[in-house]
């Protein structure tokens, strides 16, 4: 059977600029730094919708809302850092503060793709997820599947 994929790409200039930490590394990404990520979704489906799509990229409004909201001007803190209450003290008109389980492109991509998933399932959207990988920039990224 024949199977369509298709990515969508939210690039770095859409503006997804955070910053964090990675607490217990030994280099300088245990220090505060950010990044405007990318994000790229990949899907797939053997069937075509009526307009001969596997997804219509202007339905992705909900997941916009969701990149701009955890990502757009963000903090990201993780739940176990020592410094936590420290940082969280800043949440308001010095920073957007978000505590997360974990911290790193790899749990962001984990996080978007169980995001969409829980949308399509909940919206009966036939389509696979076949993975969402998120870069800091060109030389560094992560990606999530199932």
């Amino acid at each position: 059977m024949s199977t369509y994929k298709v990515e969508k790409y939210f690039g770095h200039d859409r503006g997804y600029s955070c910053a964090f930490r990675q607490w217990g590394a030994k280099s300088d990404c245990r220090l505060l730094h950010g990044y405007s990520l990318s994000f790229t979704i990949c899907l797939s489906s053997s069937n075509l919708t009526k307009d001969n799509w596997v997804y219509d990229f202007g339905s992705f409004d909900f997941l916009k809302d969701f990149l701009k909201k955890n990502f757009d001007h963000t903090l990201l803190v993780a739940s176990d850092d020592p410094e936590k209450d420290q940082l969280q003290q800043l949440d308001g008109n010095v920073a957007n503060v978000i505590i997360l389980p974990k911290i790193s492109c790899e749990m962001f991509a984990e996080m978007t793709f169980q995001f969409i998933k829980t949308y399509f399932s909940n919206n009966d959207i036939d389509v696979k997820i076949e993975y969402v990988k998120v870069a800091e920039h060109e030389g560094n990224s992560a990606t999530y599947c199932e």
